[in-house]
């Protein structure tokens, strides 16, 4: 059995998917760009504040499948630029301080919406 995950607190989907799905004691999140709930628009162009949006948004989609960072197993970052590494891993890094999930950090040629980093995540429930 699966169940749709949605909370008002992260970005809604911007295409034909969920922001994440529960299943097998285990939610998989959808990948978070940097808009802010609030306003749908993106915090900053700065990789540092995307990626500080971008955790924010993937902690409301986790604390809404009854979880949190603390439970994620697996991330997959995206970024426009891996010359953007160091700013995203120095932000990424305070979000897993003693949790460190297994993780692949991959170039793309294009991110949603333009931008700069995009993080979907596995978790524990």
């Amino acid at each position: 059995m699966k169940e749709t995950i949605s909370t008002d607190n992260a970005p809604g989907a911007i295409g034909p998917y969920s922001q994440a799905v529960k299943a097998g004691g285990m939610v998989f999140c959808s990948g978070q760009i940097p808009i802010d709930p609030a306003t749908g628009e993106f915090v900053s162009d700065d990789v540092s504040e995307q990626a500080e949006q971008v955790l924010k948004n993937l902690s409301e989609v986790l604390k809404a499948a009854g979880t949190s960072i603390d439970n994620v197993v697996k991330t997959t970052v995206f970024l426009a630029d891996m010359n953007d590494f160091s700013a995203m891993n120095e932000v990424y890094g305070r979000y897993f301080d003693s949790n460190k999930p297994a993780r692949a950090t991959v170039q793309a040629a294009r991110l949603p919406k333009d931008a700069r980093v995009e993080i979907d995540c596995i978790a524990l429930v």
